[in-house]
């Protein structure tokens, strides 16, 4: 048995180990992973992290996804409509977890996520007057009691009282290290290409992911992957993956180009990009930073600012817009009478009184300002310092130098993507059975039976390890490139055994046919390796999964398997002539 295993198939032996490190299988993996968590959750402050194993919700045992969604859905309250009164407006819509709006101490709305002004004071709710913000504070608990919340998990359990469903993004313990793409696990995909009446260079479409990746963080949005492409014809693209988001609120958040516009009145006086503001500070504690924070009612409040420097053009048309400005008192300080307001997306960001001294001033350096809000410090700090990168980013970045244009929009249900993954392995054991019958068929042996099966059962595992390690998630592209790549190793093992057993007519050695055989499977593995190549950018890149599949396929057999069953059906072989 000892001569069976050459050297080649120790070779074999020790790539299966690699790939079994690579995949790292795990069939006893069990129960529901957090994968990510907003870090403002009033749940991060009490321990709860991305990594953790859910055991259960209030009670409520949790074993899958289904019970995780479930359990969350209890925490919702009932809808109820809210009539809010302003001093610019009275507005009624329905609320369920908060009143979708966020108040100073002085009752003055400064955020909203309804149809309510902000900058606007309260005046009263449900008819309900509100004069203060100890008022205000005893309507929100009567109207939206706090409830509490029990998450155990395997490192311990976080109970905390809050009115918010803990956002929370979850999945299966993962039972190996193989990723699969959105044609399994659901999701939007969708494929940008930059137009332009300039030719787009790779730095643009660099800076075009930066802008992206950035935006779509903000947004609160998980699982993203964003890369570029190309096609044969030399056009770029970019292509999104986007897990849990619908295909209008991809197109939403895809349609905001970043336009950063700063005005004094209706006049534009400098935008975001290097032609105006050729200096951003970041990443600098003496010129930007989070400076202060403060507790009101219901929530913290932290400023950031940073100082930018603008281009003499753009200080220029700033002192022009400032020249005939009034100036006006305010808690005894003298501004002009027009702020200086940042937009960005036409979305007023933040306003900034602007001093006497400055008045018809052409001055270059300029600190932006503004605020961020959380329930805790740590979360006020959380979305001041998101802010603050996110205009940072903009100001250096400028508006896209071009629009986007939706060229592919994917959408794909989670149940249609375990559909598709059931089918595949379906078609992929069918096509396993049907090879095996061919051999028993052909060579009607046992003994040629089975060192073919095992062969195609190795290289499927070790082109799933090649994927684990590369971090290649697998689509319907990767999985058809497998079947190929499988398909053409079995071709090449017939081979192999056609002309050690029905070569034995000529008067060679086994050796040497055994040369021939891999003289045509090295010249078959060529052609399948450069037919694949132009797959690579085919389609912007859609196929390359299928390519990289195929290529990795083949390469694996040419180099591991096929040698090592040369070598095993060598050995078969001399036997039977003894």
């Amino acid at each position: 048995m000892k001569e069976y295993f050459t050297w080649k198939v120790w070779i074999l032996l020790l790539a299966i180990l690699l790939g079994a490190f690579a995949l790292a299988p795990n069939p006893w993996a069990s129960g529901v992973e957090i994968t990510s968590i907003d870090a403002s959750s009033d749940a991060v402050q009490f321990g709860l992290a991305a990594g953790q194993k859910i055991l259960s919700i209030n009670g409520q045992e949790i074993s899958n996804e289904h019970d995780v969604l479930q359990a969350l859905s209890l925490l919702y309250y009932p809808e109820q409509e809210l009539k809010v009164k302003t001093s610019e407006e009275e507005v009624t819509y329905i609320i369920t977890n908060d009143l979708g709006f966020l108040l100073d101490a002085n009752l003055s709305l400064v955020d909203s996520s309804v149809n309510v002004s902000k900058g606007s004071t309260l005046l009263s709710i449900n008819g309900e007057a509100i004069s203060d913000s100890k008022a205000f504070e005893d309507f929100y608990d009567t109207i939206i009691p706090k409830k509490v919340i029990n998450i155990k998990t395997d490192q311990g359990l976080v109970a905390y009282l809050s009115r918010e469903i803990p956002p929370i993004v979850v999945s299966e313990a993962k039972k190996t290290n193989l990723a699969f793409g959105l044609d399994f696990t659901g999701g939007t995909r969708v494929l940008l290409q930059p137009v332009s009446d300039e030719e787009i260079s790779d730095e643009d479409i660099s800076t075009l992911i930066d802008v992206l990746s950035n935006r779509l963080n903000v947004y609160g949005l998980s699982d993203i992957k964003i890369r570029s492409a190309s096609d044969w014809e030399g056009n770029k693209y970019v292509l999104v993956e986007l897990a849990g988001v619908t295909e209008q609120e991809v197109k939403s958040l895809i349609s905001q180009q970043g336009k950063f516009e700063a005005k004094v009145g209706e006049e534009v006086v400098f935008e975001g990009g290097k032609k105006d503001i050729p200096y951003v500070c970041r990443n600098d504690g003496t010129c930007s930073g989070i400076r202060n924070c403060k507790q009101s009612t219901e929530f913290w409040t932290c400023s950031f600012d940073f100082s930018i420097t603008l281009s003499q053009d753009a200080a220029e048309q700033q002192a022009d817009a400032t020249r005939d400005l009034d100036v006006v008192s305010e808690s005894g300080q003298r501004y002009l009478s027009e702020p200086l307001d940042l937009y960005l997306d036409g979305e007023l960001v933040d306003s900034l009184l602007i001093g006497e001294n400055l008045k018809g001033q052409a001055t270059t350096g300029i600190s932006i300002s503004g605020p961020g809000y959380g329930s805790t410090e740590s979360a006020a700090v959380e979305d001041a310092t998101a802010s603050m990168n996110t205009l940072q980013t903009i100001l250096i970045t400028g508006s896209l130098p071009f629009d986007l244009e939706i060229v592919k929009l994917d959408t794909i249900s989670p149940i249609m993507g375990e559909s598709f993954l059931r089918n595949m392995l379906f078609v992929g054991l069918l096509s396993i059975l049907a090879v095996g019958i061919v051999i028993l068929v052909r060579y009607k042996k046992f003994s040629f039976f089975f060192p073919v099966m095992f062969t195609l059962f190795v290289e499927l595992f070790l082109i799933l390890g090649f994927a684990a390690f590369v971090k290649w998630n697998l689509d319907i592209a990767a999985l058809a490139g497998i079947l190929a790549a499988i398909g053409t190793g079995v071709d090449d093992q017939i081979v192999i055994l056609d002309e050690a057993v029905r070569g034995r007519k000529e008067n060679t050695s086994t050796k040497e046919r055994l040369k021939r055989a891999f003289f045509i499977i090295f010249a078959a593995y060529a052609t399948t390796v450069v037919a694949m190549l132009p797959l690579w950018n085919a389609g912007a890149g859609l196929l390359r999964g299928f390519a990289l599949t195929t290529i990795a396929g083949v390469t694996i057999g040419v180099f591991l398997t096929r040698p090592a069953f040369a070598s095993f059906v060598e050995k078969i072989d001399t036997e039977k002539k003894e």
